[in-house]
């Protein structure tokens, strides 16, 4: 309501300019906050499950820079991880033995 009266006007009222950039300031804020745990938390799993420290993840706390640093970092570490072993059922279809031959009468 006060926006559209501050835009009604032919001056608007500095002391009213003032209320809403002070008002505005803490939501963009939060907003960001929000917006940073988004993108770190994805950040920390990947990090831990790749080996490195999770505490590379607060690069993330720099929007641009520490994020592309970090995926630099992600990019081109080793990974200390060991491959996963081979699932049994994995082998191939179909089975390579052949079924066992029924007993004779």
């Amino acid at each position: 309501m006060h926006l559209m009266y501050m835009l009604a006007q032919a001056q608007p009222d500095p002391e009213m300019i003032r209320r809403i950039v002070m008002t505005m300031i803490p939501v963009i804020m939060v907003f960001m906050l929000i917006a940073i745990a988004i993108v770190m938390i994805p950040c920390w799993m990947i990090l831990k499950k790749a080996g490195f420290s999770p505490w590379l993840a607060l690069l993330c706390v720099l929007p641009s820079l520490g994020t592309l640093v970090l995926l630099y970092v992600l990019a081109f570490g080793e990974w200390k991880v060991q491959p996963a072993p081979a699932a049994k059922w994995a082998t191939g279809y179909p089975p390579t033995t052949p079924p066992p031959t029924p007993p004779t009468v």
